[in-house]
């Protein structure tokens, strides 16, 4: 693989970000173009990409909030962004399949929370499936449970990573 850059989003990248999450989530789960375009308006800054030879293969997303959980609406509303927050809340983790197992998503989990510990939040939370557990469990998240969040008809655990 060519080199990996990661940084911010950019509002030219929204077509590829589009189709990297409808390749990554079933579509009653997978963010609209118009949410995604959303998200990068309004956090951007909690938006990041990884490029390898001018093409995005994966991202990460996510806004602020003082809600220790992600709850459903978080997802679909950006009004429900606070950019004084006490958590920076993770959205997506996105790589496309011909990328995957090649520690891609770590870098961009790395870079998320550095980005997040710099600007002085106190965790990071996220929902994920059962078997997605672990993975985030060795980034230092601890699993609080089965979470409220319907998500797209799913059911999700509540992780948070202290900082």
């Amino acid at each position: 693989m060519k080199k990996l850059q990661i940084r911010n989003v950019r509002p030219e990248d929204l077509a590829q970000v589009a189709a990297i999450e409808a390749c990554c989530f079933p579509p009653a789960e997978a963010a609209s173009s118009q949410a995604l375009a959303a998200r990068m308006e309004f956090f951007p800054e909690s938006f990041l990409v990884a490029e390898a030879a001018g093409t995005l293969i994966g991202f990460i997303n996510g806004g602020s909030t003082d809600s220790p959980v992600i709850y459903d609406a978080l997802f679909s509303s950006v009004k429900e962004h606070n950019p004084q927050g006490k958590n920076q809340a993770v959205f997506g983790l996105d790589v496309i399949p011909d990328y995957r197992c090649q520690g891609i998503a770590g870098q961009l989990m790395k870079e998320f929370i550095r980005c997040a510990r710099d600007s002085g939040k106190q965790n990071i939370i996220l929902t994920c499936k059962d078997h997605l557990v672990h993975y985030y469990e060795s980034f230092g998240y601890v699993n609080s449970g089965l979470s409220a969040s319907k998500h797209g008809g799913a059911e999700w655990f509540d992780m948070t990573l202290s900082l």
